[in-house]
């Protein structure tokens, strides 16, 4: 990677760092926005909401089983883990994307004093962003 520097004057400087900061904000921001929708789901320990955000198959991981189901087959696998599993909290903590543009999304759920490490990652399809993995594994 290369840097240089270019002078162009205090007032400027201080211009082109705040568009910086205002640019890497809102990236930041458009990715938490992309999982809102997601996050309020697991929150509410819905499974037909947040399959309305699943691929047309899936990638689950569940306490290390994993399989691909399809988007049916997904909500009921998640309804039956959400009410094995009652959510007392949940809450994203990180989000990102890989150089392919893959998103993702990692959060933790907490169901009866047991913590679970959460692991989202969506692709676009269309103008929306949808889960083709998701993953709930016991810390």
């Amino acid at each position: 990677m290369a840097y240089f520097w270019v002078h162009i004057g205090p007032m400027k400087h201080i211009w082109l760092v705040g568009l910086l900061f205002l640019f890497i904000g809102t990236t930041a921001a458009a990715q938490a926005d992309i999982f809102n929708p997601m996050r309020d789901a697991i929150k509410a320990g819905n499974a037909k909401e947040l399959a309305k955000h699943f691929n047309q198959s899936v990638d689950l991981n569940l306490e290390g089983n994993t399989s691909i189901y399809s988007k049916t087959q997904a909500e009921i696998v998640i309804r039956d883990f959400f009410q094995k599993h009652p959510k007392s909290d949940f809450a994203i903590v990180h989000t990102g994307s890989s150089k392919g543009g893959l998103q993702f999304a990692i959060g933790r759920f907490v169901s009866g004093g047991q913590n679970y490490s959460v692991l989202m990652r969506v692709r676009q399809v269309g103008e929306v962003f949808l889960i083709h993995e998701i993953s709930f594994v016991k810390e």
